[in-house]
């Protein structure tokens, strides 16, 4: 089938690829206009404007966003529900909340234009392996675009998860799952590195070793495996590491429903911490420490 593919950063560029090789017409519209030429050598029908987007697409138009989740995501249903008629498709690819879809959706339901949430997994890894999608909207619309979802995703790996949000909220919970999980190893390989057994033990290894057969085997525990192989001290990176968004709203989520989720919420915190090298808060317990208990501190060179 034909569709539109607007947003061609990391995922949305392989996603079109993963498309055009799956034997669908795709039309491809970027802001800056040389991913589109680039993506015209590999098969794709250029658009350099969202009129032009329309204009290459027949009734019912699908048109796919995979852009920024925010701002930029409400902007872009906003030019085209000027520009789509009543029967088509917006389908919203990004790590947007669910509540956002529910809003969307009502705004362009007046005007007869279907909108679908897709939550989509996959990374950089996609092309090659496939995108693991989560769909929410109307069933209907579901099934007349399933074609798309098949393509895109492994052997079993698209589900119809219910009304609107339902495919965002699902990614939602899915990332925070993700928080934790990459805590755990985190924190395991630390304990492994600093121990009495630190200095024999290779962690590449190690990590390849637990992907033989042993219940903690994972994707996560592959990738690294590969990091570890290259680099073993991880010397090239620092620990800082950013939150998107579905993390928190994972955490305000279970608070909401009174769930009770340590993990992801540490994870959370965990994130926090690490984008602040020299955070108050460990100054403020190191001189607490010092104050009660005559512990001694280390102090800044000036």
């Amino acid at each position: 089938m034909r569709l539109a593919m607007v947003g061609l950063g990391r995922m949305g560029l392989n996603m079109a690829r993963r498309l055009i090789h799956g034997g669908h017409e795709v039309v491809v519209y970027n802001r800056t206009p040389d991913k589109v030429d680039l993506m015209v050598k590999e098969g794709a029908v250029p658009a350099y404007s969202p009129q032009e987007v329309v204009d290459k697409l027949d009734p019912p138009r699908v048109v796919w966003l995979m852009l920024p989740a925010g701002e930029v995501v409400d902007q872009h249903v906003e030019t085209l529900a000027e520009l789509l008629a009543p029967g088509d498709i917006l389908i919203d690819g990004a790590n947007s909340h669910f509540k956002d879809d529910i809003r969307r959706a009502g705004a362009l339901e007046p005007r007869g234009i279907h909108y679908l949430d897709a939550g989509v997994s996959g990374g950089i890894w996609g092309l090659e392996q496939g995108f693991c999608t989560m769909v929410g909207g109307d069933a209907a619309d579901f099934r007349a675009i399933e074609p798309v979802f098949e393509t895109l995703a492994p052997p079993e790996g698209y589900l119809y998860c219910g009304p609107t949000g339902a495919g965002h909220f699902v990614k939602m919970i899915h990332n925070g799952v993700e928080y934790a999980l990459m805590e755990a190893y985190g924190e395991g390989f630390e304990l492994l590195k600093r121990s009495a057994y630190g200095h024999a033990l290779d962690l590449g290894r190690v990590a390849h070793l637990w992907n033989q057969g042993s219940v903690i085997r994972s994707w996560l525990l592959e990738l690294l495996e590969r990091a570890l192989t290259e680099d073993p001290d991880l010397a090239s990176i620092q620990g800082v590491v950013a939150d998107s968004g579905e993390g928190r709203w994972t955490v305000i989520e279970a608070v909401e429903r009174g769930v009770s989720a340590p993990s992801i919420a540490q994870s959370l915190f965990r994130r926090f911490e690490s984008q602040q090298p020299d955070a108050f808060s460990n100054r403020v317990l190191a001189a607490l420490r010092n104050r009660f208990g005559g512990h001694r501190v280390t102090k800044k060179s000036s």
